[in-house]
């Protein structure tokens, strides 16, 4: 990462600009053997890892829905008991934790003969692997999502999502901004950066929540889906502003409105465009005779729009999610549906236990000094993080048929999403250690209540909705 951040800031220096000879070719092959002599160690240590992920899943999922609870939540759980807060079974450089924390490196050198010189690269390698494939499964995620939402309900319920969506982002960022300058009489920027970190939504665990509850077709569902996506993009936009203010002190008007402008085109342009081109997709995959032509050519539509989405600043999850809308217009919609299903249940777990591996438990020590000023800050955190989100459902006034409080709920989970802000904000220097801590334990705290509360809300609204069911049987019986 070093080596990368200095050329881009030193685009035209090279070793040659400074006499530096070119490097010798006995070091060229040396590099290449030792390169040659770790890929197996890579490989080994990237198993090691899957079957930690795999057992982990699969034991916290059953263990939720053995006692009723969302199986993403035992997932969550799952990768908190492997990664960097318990057995150090599954650790990532970005947390923090280093080859010598790692328990699969220390496995690799015990069974494997990995030297102590090679842990380091070998460590970094595999972590990398890991981390390709968690957003690999969230990516495929979302293309399931999106094969299973319904376009036309999707559009029908825009104007609602949007209001979900804007409330969701304003509300939480202005309570969090400025309790943060009333009450612990913060400085400005990093006020913004906190309340900015408040306005973000997780779109894959909340769809994952919702799919499990048999709840993404609904219409309730339907909304926190599309909320859920415009609060990604308004997240993005909010982070490239209050990152380039932590950084310059500015805010360039212009790179916010062609952010705001790529997400519109790209979003609306690719569904358009998409399914006027599907027709075409479905006569090419009818000429297809090898195995597998339905799924790879869906594939390649997917990671193609994941790509789009990535290099215009946007996420590869939004592409994903547009190629499954488009898909899911087709006649070959169900028969994709059957064939994505198992893929998901390989690579999707990787994402949520990764999730839960790198949320490190430690900044809710108390007997840590700097821990206790954050735990502080982070209960007003939590609380501006659940009330800002769970009142989102409210501001559609007059809207008597759907279940406000699921909608308000399905909006808390932060996530992965969360984390991002908190690394931008550290790494910018605009978080202290304290408010990045509280940062992390309000993303910890709204991830893992979510998935239960979630559940809740729709019990309570099967609940209301009884009554009217019965007085409705008895007029008819009546009648």
């Amino acid at each position: 990462m070093p080596d990368l951040l200095f050329t881009q800031l030193f685009p035209s220096f090279s070793l040659a600009t400074v006499g530096f000879p070119p490097i010798p070719l006995f070091l060229a092959e040396a590099a290449a053997e030792n390169d040659a002599e770790l890929a197996p160690l890579i490989l080994a240590g990237v198993l090691l890892s899957l079957i930690v992920v795999f057992l982990a899943s699969k034991v916290g999922g059953e263990i939720c829905a053995r006692i009723n609870l969302p199986p993403v939540l035992g997932e969550l759980v799952g990768g908190v008991v492997v990664g960097v807060s318990a057995l150090h079974l599954l650790v990532f450089p970005e947390s923090g934790a280093t080859a010598a924390d790692s328990v699969i490196i220390q496995i690799l050198q015990q069974t494997a003969g990995l030297q102590a010189s090679q842990a380091a690269e070998v460590f970094s390698a595999q972590s990398e692997v890991i981390s390709v494939l968690a957003e690999m499964g969230v990516i495929l995620l979302l293309f399931e999502i999106g094969l299973e939402s319904d376009l036309k309900e999707l559009i029908k319920v825009g104007p609602q999502a949007a209001i979900v969506a804007v409330v969701g982002v304003v509300t939480p960022f202005a309570l969090g901004t400025l309790g943060l300058l009333a009450f612990f009489h913060m400085d400005l920027i990093p006020a913004i950066f906190a309340g900015a970190a408040l306005t973000a939504t997780s779109i894959g665990i909340t769809a994952k929540v919702l799919s499990e509850l048999r709840q993404l077709s609904s219409k309730e569902g339907q909304i926190i889906i599309g909320a859920a996506i415009l609060d990604d993009i308004l997240g993005i936009v909010v982070l490239a502003v209050v990152a380039s203010l932590a950084k310059t002190g500015e805010v360039k008007l212009a790179n916010v409105a062609l952010l705001l402008f790529s997400a519109a085109a790209f979003l609306i342009g690719t569904i358009v465009i998409g399914r006027l081109l599907a027709p075409y997709f479905i006569s090419v995959v009818k000429e297809l005779k090898t195995r597998g032509q339905l799924i790879i050519a869906a594939m390649i539509v997917t990671l193609l729009l994941a790509y789009i989405g990535a290099i215009i600043h946007l996420e590869a999850i939004l592409g994903a999610f547009a190629a499954g809308l488009i898909l899911g217009e087709t006649e070959k919609r169900h028969e994709l549906e059957e064939q994505v299903v198992p893929i998901a249940d390989l690579l999707v777990p990787i994402f949520f236990i990764s999730v839960g591996a790198k949320t490190a438990l430690s900044v809710l020590d108390p007997t840590v000094a700097s821990n206790r000023e954050g735990l502080i800050i982070a209960a007003f955190l939590v609380t501006v993080a659940i009330v800002g989100k769970v009142v989102t459902g409210f501001a559609l006034v007059g809207k008597s048929d759907v279940n406000k409080m699921a909608i308000g709920v399905g909006m808390i989970p932060r996530g992965e999403v969360g984390l991002v802000f908190a690394g931008v904000g550290a790494a910018s220097g605009a978080l202290s250690s304290s408010l990045n801590a509280a940062v992390i334990v309000m993303v910890i705290a709204t991830t893992f209540v979510a998935p239960p509360l979630l559940r809740v809300a729709f019990n309570m609204g099967e609940g209301k909705e009884e009554p009217a069911v019965a007085a409705a049987g008895v007029e008819a019986d009546e009648g």
